[in-house]
This record gives C-alpha cells, sequence and structure tokens, in this order.
C-alpha cells in the first residue's frame, strides 16, 4: 500500500510502498479516505521529540484519520466492517497517511453522516484538545469569560465553537485578517495581536487557554481572576507563577478518547460544531502539505485526501 514515511529523522516525508498493517485483537483496520496533519506531526519528524516518543524508522506519519472499517479485531464489540468511523490514533498506531491503518477500537467514534471525510479528518486531535482543555480541565460554566489563544488554528478554532456551546463569553486573539473569521465561529471579543497587548486589554477572565507557550503564556495569567484557570498544550509555567496569581494552572497532552470524540461528533450532527479546513491536499501533495503548516498561515486544519472512494 501507498504511505507518506520518514526514513531519517529531519528527511521526508516521501509516498512509498509499504507492507499493510496486521491486525490486532484491540483494533480495526480502516481504509483511510482522508488524514489531518498537525504541527506535533512535524516535530516528530524533524526529531524535536524523540527522547520521549522515539520512532522505529521508516516511519509511517499521520494521527487523525477518517475512513471506512474494513476489518475488526477478535475483542471489537463496536465496530463493524463497512462502518464509517474517524479518530485519533493511538500515539504507538501512527501512521493514517495511508491507504490502510490499524487503530483501537477505544480511539474511534462514529463519523456524523452529515460531514465530509475530510471534514470528519480535521476534527480529533483539535476537537480532543479542544474537549479536554474546556471540558474535564477547566470545566467552562455558562457565563464564565474564556481567552482562546490562536483563534484562528486549528485547535482554536474548535476551541472557541465548544465554549460557546458551553455558555462563555469568548475571547480571541489572532491577526485582523482573521477577525471576521473568528467573529463567525461565534468570538464576542476579537484581539489584534499585531496591535493589541492581550494583557492590558482583557481582564477578570475565567478561564484562559494557551496554545502558545513563552511570553504568551506567563502574560496570561495577568488577565485571570482570582481562582481562575490557565491550561496549557504547551508546556509548564514558571514556578510560582500560578500561586502568585491565585489561580490553577494545568499542563497537559491530549489523550486519544472514542467515547469524548462521539460527544464531538453529536455537536457536529446537530450542526452545532462546524470543521475549519483551510486547504485539501493529494497524497502525492503530502510534503507540500507539510511545508505549509511550517509557514504557521493556516487557518483551521490541513487534510490529505487519500482515497474519494
Amino acid at each position: 500500500m501507498r504511505a507518506a514515511i520518514i526514513e531519517n529523522y529531519g528527511h521526508g516525508p516521501k509516498i512509498s510502498d509499504v507492507p499493510e498493517p496486521e491486525l490486532r485483537a484491540d483494533s480495526v483496520i480502516v481504509e483511510v479516505r482522508a488524514a489531518a496533519i498537525n504541527p506535533i506531526d512535524d516535530l516528530i519528524r524533524l526529531g524535536y521529540l524523540q527522547e520521549v516518543l522515539p520512532l522505529e524508522l521508516p516511519w509511517t506519519m499521520g494521527f487523525d484519520v477518517s475512513g471506512v472499517v474494513v476489518a475488526c479485531g477478535a475483542d471489537v464489540t463496536k465496530f463493524s466492517v463497512s462502518d464509517e468511523v474517524f479518530g485519533r490514533a493511538d500515539t504507538m498506531q501512527a501512521g493514517t497517511i495511508a491507504e490502510l491503518v490499524v487503530v483501537k477500537e477505544t480511539a474511534l467514534a462514529a463519523k456524523p453522516d452529515n460531514i465530509s471525510h475530510i471534514e470528519a479528518a480535521s476534527i480529533p486531535l483539535a476537537g480532543l484538545t479542544a474537549w479536554q482543555a474546556l471540558v474535564p480541565i477547566t470545566n467552562v460554566q455558562k457565563g464564565e469569560r474564556v481567552l482562546i489563544h490562536a483563534g484562528s488554528g486549528g485547535v482554536g478554532s474548535i476551541a472557541i465553537q465548544i465554549a460557546k456551546q458551553l455558555g462563555a463569553f469568548v475571547a480571541t486573539t489572532t491577526s485582523a485578517a482573521n477577525a471576521e473569521m473568528v467573529a463567525n465561529l461565534g468570538a464576542d471579543l476579537v484581539i489584534d495581536y499585531h496591535t493589541q497587548a492581550f494583557e492590558k486589554e482583557l481582564s477578570d477572565f475565567d478561564v484562559v487557554f494557551d496554545m502558545l507557550g513563552g511570553e504568551t503564556l506567563e502574560k496570561s495569567f495577568n488577565v485571570l481572576k482570582p481562582g481562575g484557570r490557565l491550561v496549557s498544550i504547551k508546556g509548564e509555567a514558571p514556578d510560582g507563577l500560578a500561586a502568585e496569581h491565585g489561580v490553577e494552572f494545568t499542563a497537559f497532552m491530549m489523550s486519544p478518547d472514542g467515547a469524548m470524540l462521539s460527544e464531538i461528533g453529536t455537536l457536529l450532527a446537530d450542526g452545532r460544531l462546524l470543521p475549519v479546513v483551510d486547504r485539501t491536499y493529494p497524497l502525492y501533495e503530502t510534503a507540500d502539505a507539510y511545508n505549509y503548516i511550517q509557514s504557521g498561515r493556516a487557518k483551521g486544519k490541513i487534510v490529505i485526501e487519500i482515497s474519494n472512494n
């Protein structure tokens, strides 16, 4: 089968023929229709995460998938052959930018009928990251004030919508060029990071969701009210900063979760959550897709179309 692989850190991806995946008892084999790419994929490719995630090279890229089940392991009970599914493969089961991929049953959900495979593939990592940050971790409540950084990005564009579904007042940071886009997604207040300092414009917020780290993370403490919650996917904050401001801080990494993805799927099916896809590339242009994501200009997600059968 064809797949996007890297043979050495810092190189590729290139399209190559690789063996078909082996079915496991707790997993299904998915015939891939579409696979989204994420910045973390490129960090892995470049070798920045090899101490925590060493690869067995050659390595097939991709974690997000939407497609059709073609085989089920002996212990699988939730899905059957021909079911349309979407999900974020377990970290050790990467390889969704391929014609076939093996994925744990627990990492998958039924694809909503009203969205395409391209749209469905754009959701899992970004959607689960936003959901886990805003629901179980910070427990956003109706009427709370939430700041979401990088609102036009893959995670931010979904987080804005989830926060609005939870009944929050939502502020977000982005460029002026993307202001209309994030407002259409539900943002109540848009901060142009080129011309405005969010930490001077905002105050008394209940929750901040940080996707940028560094100075942005540190400055985010200044906009929280006492007892507020700050969650980041970009690492730990300096020691003592949360205590100094009287707030809670959580650093986390998204975990694949088919049950949570099913809840997100309900929002998609009801039209309360809209996928945001910037560009779609065919499999043979996967390298171009990763070059584009490195530009930092993507609005929403970038998706590789594997098959349109």
